[in-house]
């Protein structure tokens, strides 16, 4: 069982810890004042990372080793000089550290990180040095890839096979989605099936501009996928060949998802109003959860500010832990929620951090 979960914070990295049956929030913090933009838990060797943002100072990366309390600042990814003679509108310069996963148990030290302008980058030395993923940064259809929520296309979701680590998803905002099933040599695009409505009538069905908010996979059903698009909810039974759509009460916009770690069927979202306001459905929090597929819905509301509320969930800011039932949702506001059965009551953490960007659990 998890017994640690990270929030990654505007204002520095903050923890929680399961002591004496219940969840507290640590009072140390990591980073204090600096933007966190992703953390990660490796449970093969129990190393902790944080991608920090820091402006000015551009894009850090650092890790503990399981037992330490200390951080030491580790490479960063970075991409090659742009060639004189590119016709790509992208800036080839490192804004953001957006998704950062563990490779396969079978692959010690492999890590991989998705960023903003849109590389790919692979670590084979626990994050010492990387490198970028050209295959998929050379693909012509990058070059129809948008920002999404950013100026800039952005990697936020890196979903790797637990049959075969050679085999990794993952989603661009606003690229689609891409599979490798060759550790990154080359790539299919895979969102057959979603549908982006902002866009003229003739290229929805496109598939290289879709903007996936987020796509998650279930751990023990690796062939179910759930995705949170800008338009709507997408499930695929068959590793992302085909998506379905599935409609959800309150509201089928929002950021985050989160899946049950053994039972595809089940996953948790956090519905917003689209689009220009970007706020709970009638200024109440909810999260609405289905446990047959998408063919129907639960809301649920207890623990979880029902007036006033404006509290908006990102991308990552929707974490279920490895027991399948334990949650932690946070906010762009400060808010942060746990429940630990299955969304059905939460406890408010706090209501006063900072803006929240990702949070997680420990790695069992």
């Amino acid at each position: 069982m998890a017994d640690r979960a990270y929030l990654a914070t505007r204002k520095g990295l903050f923890e929680l810890a399961y002591r004496n049956g219940e969840w507290q929030l640590e009072e140390g913090k990591s980073f204090f004042g600096d933007p966190v933009s992703m953390v990660l838990h490796d449970a093969r060797d129990g190393a902790t990372y944080a991608c920090l943002n820091l402006g000015h100072f551009g894009a850090k990366l650092h890790r503990r080793d399981a037992g330490s309390d200390s951080w030491s600042e580790i490479a960063v990814p970075a991409y090659p000089p742009k060639p004189e003679d590119s016709t790509d509108p992208a800036d080839w310069t490192l804004k953001q550290v957006w998704a950062l996963e563990a490779g396969g148990p079978d692959q010690p030290g492999v890590l991989w990180a998705g960023t903003l302008p849109g590389g790919l980058f692979r670590s084979n030395d626990r994050g010492d040095s990387w490198q970028l993923v050209e295959s998929l940064w050379n693909a012509p259809e990058r070059l129809q890839w948008m920002g999404g929520g950013y100026d800039v296309p952005g990697i936020h979701s890196i979903c790797v096979d637990p049959r075969d680590s050679n085999s990794v998803l993952v989603a661009v905002s606003c690229g689609g989605a891409w599979l490798t099933q060759d550790g990154g040599a080359s790539w299919q695009l895979r969102a057959s099936g979603m549908k982006a409505r902002y866009m003229p009538p003739e290229m929805q069905d496109a598939g290289a501009i879709q903007d996936a908010h987020r796509i998650v996979r279930c751990a023990a059903e690796p062939d179910m996928l759930w995705c949170q698009h800008h338009c709507g909810i997408w499930r695929s039974r068959d590793n992302a060949a085909s998506w379905e759509e599935v409609t959800a009460p309150l509201s089928s916009f929002g950021f985050a998802v989160a899946v049950h770690p053994r039972d595809g069927n089940t996953a948790w979202f956090a519905p917003a109003v689209a689009d220009q306001q970007r706020v709970p459905v009638d200024a109440a929090l909810a999260v609405n959860r289905t446990s047959d597929g998408g063919a129907s819905f639960s809301t649920l509301r207890g623990g979880l500010p029902q007036e006033h509320c404006y509290d908006l969930v990102y991308r990552h800011g929707l974490a279920v832990a490895d027991d399948g039932k334990t949650l932690l949702m946070a906010s762009t506001t400060g808010g942060a929620w746990l429940s630990t059965n299955g969304g059905e009551h939460w406890q408010t953490i706090s209501t006063t951090l900072p803006p929240v960007y990702a949070v997680r659990f420990n790695a069992a």
